[in-house]
């Protein structure tokens, strides 16, 4: 009798697991866009963004197929708690199964570990650390358009073969700074260059003259600019008043996107180095989908973090697709993302590491003279294209836990 009643309480344990499982799987599916809406980084990600993931639900073809997908959108304002803390009503009141955008490191590295630990889908396109899918790595997490080591060895290893053998860093003191200054000195030295200096600057830093008086005191062949958006922009403007590129020293903006460009302007950022994995005018895909872009946006064409979260989104709804519906299971969305190759308009044919690394090409451009742009943000000349199994940091020499060690 008793071994009976334990059977009867398997079989039933069992009937309310299977049934419970099928309830998750549905066609409902909420959309995080988390971003920097209001300060330094807007331009590079932010409201941008959220059209973006707008206009990938609209291609996905899923609507049309009885699927319930929105969006929405909020301010992290660049700081890792507030992030933590939107992250954390998103998920447990508004039920968001996947995040995107993410521009800033700690931001992003914070949400990481949410992730993880709520089990959603986290799809960086801002955030730059390599830490993402290396030290920090989560199988939550798919690290989509770009990271510290693939700048660092696009932009570093050319300005060192061209001559650019000693450097001085300018530094914006936070995650993404210390890894981007810690992926092009390793790059500088491992290609026979020799680190002279540096020194770290506070976040969305207004006055730059301290640090750009001890950078061109240091006479260093390359100042290599650790930062990004309005940090970059203001340095860049203020060296130029001071000089230095007159001087003799090089600038180095090791991130750099066309909204950077539009604000310097090409008499000031003309002739310019750095590494992107996607231009608005690559190719007959890419203006393409960049002109239905700006005619959402009527703003500026998408940068490569609004790209990315364009074409991370598209792979992933495919992801869903294919298991059959949303099992609200981010562990397996991501590993089903990994199983599929990836192809897409604006990145092209690629793949998704076990580490969480997305696979593609990446340019290394040049900034154009004034009078070689030919229309509006026309502004880049390619110099090099560096294959998808040459951008990134490779497998083998990867710390990340999920990859497996031969």
């Amino acid at each position: 009798m008793k071994r009976s009643i334990a059977a009867l309480v398997m079989t039933t344990s069992l009937v309310l697991a299977a049934g419970a499982s099928a309830q998750t799987m549905d066609k409902v599916v909420k959309v995080g866009s988390l971003g920097d809406q209001s300060g330094l980084y807007q331009d590079i990600g932010g409201p941008g963004s959220t059209v973006a993931a707008q206009m990938a639900i609209e291609d996905s073809g899923l609507l049309a197929k009885g699927w319930k997908i929105d969006v929405i959108a909020a301010d992290h304002q660049n700081k890792p708690d507030v992030g933590v803390n939107i992250g954390k009503q998103w998920i447990d009141v508004e039920k968001v199964d996947v995040f995107v955008d993410l521009a800033s490191s700690g931001v992003g590295l914070a949400i990481a570990n949410l992730a993880r630990e709520k089990n959603v889908v986290n799809l960086n396109s801002g955030s730059a650390s390599s830490d993402l899918t290396g030290s920090q790595c989560t199988p939550n997490t798919v690290h989509w358009v770009y990271d510290t080591y693939m700048l660092a060895n696009g932009t570093g290893r050319a300005l060192v073969k061209s001559g650019g053998d000693t450097w001085f860093f300018l530094t914006a003191d936070y995650a993404f700074g210390q890894a981007l200054e810690r992926d092009t000195a390793g790059v500088v030295t491992a290609s026979g260059g020799k680190v002279l200096g540096g020194v770290k600057h506070p976040l969305n830093n207004a006055d730059f003259s301290s640090f750009l008086l001890q950078a061109q005191s240091s006479k260093a062949k390359i100042i290599g600019l650790a930062n990004a958006g309005g940090d970059t922009t203001n340095a860049i403007k203020q060296a130029a008043e001071f000089g230095i590129v007159k001087g003799g020293q090089k600038l180095a903006g090791m991130l750099l996107f066309i909204t950077d460009i539009n604000s310097l302007g090409l008499e000031v950022a003309q002739g310019l180095n750095f590494t992107e994995t996607f231009y608005w005018d690559m190719n007959d895909q890419t203006r393409a989908f960049s002109k239905r872009f700006m005619e959402k946006f009527k703003k500026n064409p998408p940068t490569m973090v609004q790209a990315g979260v364009y074409s991370s989104l598209i792979h992933y709804f495919k992801a869903l697709e294919a298991l059959g519906g949303n099992p609200h299971d981010g562990r397996a969305v991501v590993a089903k993302m990994k199983e599929m190759p990836t192809d897409d308009p604006l990145f092209g044919k690629g793949s998704i590491r076990a580490d969480g690394r997305k696979i593609h090409p990446a340019y290394l451009f040049e900034v154009k003279k004034p009078s070689e742009s030919k229309y509006p943000w026309d502004y880049y000349k390619l110099v090099a294209t560096i294959p998808a199994d040459e951008a990134f940091l490779p497998l083998e020499k990867s710390v990340c836990s999920l990859v497996k060690k031969s």
